[in-house]
Formats: structure tokens, C-alpha cells, sequence
């Protein structure tokens, strides 16, 4: 009987610590988060797309990272100044991911060159994601928006990428105008880069 007490209290301490450091993580991850995350947001809500616009001493921004492009060349976030960025984090494994490629590609082909697309694939091993297997998915779509490849991790850390599909909306002065959360269609698409057009 002792025993059943004994492995009983040791579940329950555990368990206590458990939701303990849970609740720390939340409050701790939350505090640091960089202001990023407090820019304004391309929501979807059901089936009702909407955009909220921050004002301008709101915006703060983007910071900059290196990634890699499919024959290994390096490129930055700021290497893009001066024109208007959108920027999505995404990978092959991520079936919301997939979803909404068609509608970006749909848009590059009528505004990329106007717009910098920067689409970027976790590249570090997560669920297999290397750089072979989503350079192959790339190519077995055809897509033609502008891939990159965060080997390295360092666009992925700088933006606390967590979840994807996430897409930025980045002006030509290298501000962060808003974000979307999940995936997005055509029109929800449009809406941010008409948020990153209007500050031109």
C-alpha cells in the first residue's frame, strides 16, 4: 500500500512540474517574444477574410536573416530594400502549407515583378525536411514564386516560427505592415499586399 502511495504522490509532483514549467514557458516565451508579433494581422476567420491595419509608429522593423536558393546562393532579407517583400515560411510536410502555394503562385505570376516573393522552407530535418525533399516537391509543382531554404535555421529563429504557415507582409522600407497566421487564399493575399502597396 505504501508503495501505490508512494508512486501515486510521485505521479502527482510530477505531473505538478510539469504544468508548472509549461506555465512559466507561456509567460517567459511571451515576454520575450520580439515586436514582431505585435504588428497588425491578415486574419481568416471561417470563411471571412479580413485585414486590420496598424498605424504608422506601430510598425516596426523586419528583421533581417541569410537563406540559401536552389544552387546554394546566399541571400538576405535586406538585400530586397526598396521594394515590397512577401515573405512566407513553409514545408513540404505541412499539408495547410500546400494548400495555399497555388494561390501565391497564382499572384507571383501576375505581380511578381513588382513584389518580392521569399518563399521560404524550414530546411532542418523536422519531420524529414531536408533540403533534397523539398527541393523535390518544388519541382514535381512547378511553381515559379521564388523558393529559399533556412539550412541554417536563422530565418525560422529570428521570426519564432512555431507553426506555419505564417506570411509577412514587409514594406519597401523594410517594415513589418502585417501577418497572416495559417493559410490564406487569393483574396486574403491581395488584401496584405495592398497593405505594403499603399505605403510606397
Amino acid at each position: 500500500m505504501n508503495n501505490k502511495i508512494k508512486l501515486i504522490a510521485g505521479i502527482l509532483v510530477f505531473a505538478v512540474i510539469i504544468i508548472g514549467a509549461y506555465v512559466a514557458y507561456d509567460k517567459l516565451s511571451e515576454e520575450y517574444r520580439p515586436d514582431v508579433f505585435t504588428t497588425s494581422a491578415v486574419t481568416q476567420e471561417t470563411q471571412d477574410y479580413s485585414v486590420e491595419k496598424t498605424t504608422e509608429d506601430q510598425h516596426k522593423p523586419a528583421p533581417d536573416f541569410t537563406v540559401i536558393d536552389a544552387d546554394g546562393n546566399e541571400h538576405k532579407l535586406s538585400d530586397f530594400r526598396g521594394k515590397p517583400v512577401v515573405l512566407n515560411f513553409w514545408a513540404s510536410w505541412c499539408s495547410p502549407c500546400k494548400m495555399e502555394m497555388p494561390h501565391f503562385d497564382e499572384v507571383y505570376k501576375q505581380q511578381g515583378n513588382e513584389i518580392q516573393f521569399m518563399m521560404v522552407n524550414l530546411t532542418n530535418g523536422y519531420n524529414g525536411e531536408d533540403f533534397e525533399q523539398a527541393h523535390s516537391f518544388i519541382n514535381s509543382q512547378n511553381y515559379e514564386f521564388p523558393v529559399f531554404y533556412d539550412i541554417n535555421e536563422d530565418a525560422g529563429s529570428k521570426y519564432y516560427t512555431y507553426s506555419i504557415p505564417v506570411t509577412y507582409f514587409i514594406d519597401s522600407n523594410g517594415l513589418l505592415i502585417a501577418q497572416a497566421q495559417g493559410a490564406i487564399d487569393t483574396i486574403t493575399l491581395q488584401k496584405g499586399i495592398d497593405m505594403i502597396s499603399e505605403t510606397e
